[in-house]
């Protein structure tokens, strides 16, 4: 019976070695000093065809060629927040059984009802390189928070709650928060979520009793540009996007000749000023990964369709000196 360990047909491994190029080139080696981070909205990480090329019939259309292209991307990172995990883990799972027992992950349980849509939040790491350091928690909302009526403000808890997870990698100790934003039907639907996350995100870093100084925030935030109302609300309280992840193309949709259309759902954000600010980690580069010229070059496949194979987002990247 076939599997995804065995040899790749002839033009899924000319796909993947392509890949593997490609991200020499894009994504810095890891070494004893660096630190490599990365989000990544995996599109309705679920169910999987157990075959190489999905046909017309199958559904998902998700495959073993994009899961084995998803993975060679993965691998790439020391420790990589995915959004969109649905209940159904089957592309998951396998997923960990090809890259072994050195890799591993954390993750919430469904969030129930309609706008949950039935998403989990997950990170996979990989041991070697570092290790959860004791914190898990989803982020809750005080009732009296809730209840205070001011403008723009929370009335609710978020639709998926946000995910933290501390990790360690040599003197480097770090909380990773990873949300995926309520989408709704226009953008101010999206401004109550974006400045809860961000007035959380200030409190927690003022706390004298936090678990240590390193916060990053990252995920899918569903945001717009710099000067949009989105992205002013999530870095009113100080929370900052470092310049190299400004510009960077987020979405296989973005339009290349347009770059004004290009949307900035994804990011990676922390405090840079006062005793919020980072210890023990110097960021050295960033970007984010185009993986389509590399997958599904022998098929005659739409954007739209390869983005249900491998995704609809980029994984967005950050690599720091530790």
């Amino acid at each position: 019976m076939a599997t995804i360990h065995d040899d790749p047909p002839a033009p899924v491994r000319a796909d993947l070695e392509s890949l593997g190029v490609a991200l020499d080139t894009a994504i810095p080696a890891k070494s004893a000093n660096n630190l490599l981070i990365a989000t990544w909205n995996l599109r309705a990480f679920a169910s999987l065809t157990r075959k190489w090329t999905a046909s017309g019939a199958d559904s998902p259309k998700r495959d073993w060629r994009g899961l084995r292209a998803i993975i060679e991307i993965l691998s790439r990172f020391d420790v990589i927040a995915i959004q969109e995990v649905k209940g159904n883990l089957r592309a998951l799972r396998d997923t960990l059984r090809f890259l072994g027992d050195g890799w591993a992950f954390l993750m919430t349980d469904v969030n129930i009802g309609d706008a949950g849509n039935d998403e989990r939040l997950a990170f996979v790491y990989q041991r070697a390189r570092i290790r959860p350091s004791g914190l898990a928690a989803e982020i809750v909302i005080p009732p009296e928070q809730l209840a205070s009526g001011a403008p723009d403000q929370l009335r609710q808890q978020f639709v998926r709650p946000p995910y933290a997870v501390s990790f360690q990698r040599g003197a480097a100790t770090f909380i990773l928060v990873t949300l995926h934003v309520l989408y709704g039907d226009r953008e101010g639907d999206r401004l109550p979520e974006l400045q809860g996350i961000a007035d959380w995100m200030a409190a927690w870093a003022q706390r004298s009793n936090r678990f240590h100084h390193n916060l990053i925030v990252l995920g899918d935030f569903n945001i717009d540009r710099q000067g949009s109302a989105g992205y002013e609300a999530f870095t009113a309280r100080g929370l900052t996007v470092p310049e190299v992840l400004i510009n960077q193309r987020r979405t296989v949709f973005d339009d290349l000749d347009d770059p004004d259309d290009d949307a900035f759902y994804d990011q990676i954000a922390w405090f840079t000023r006062g005793r919020r600010a980072l210890l023990d980690m110097t960021l050295r580069d960033g970007g984010s990964f185009d993986f389509m010229p590399h997958v599904y070059t022998d098929q005659d496949l739409s954007r739209t369709s390869i983005s249900y194979r491998v995704s609809d987002h980029y994984p967005l990247w950050l690599e720091f000196e530790i």
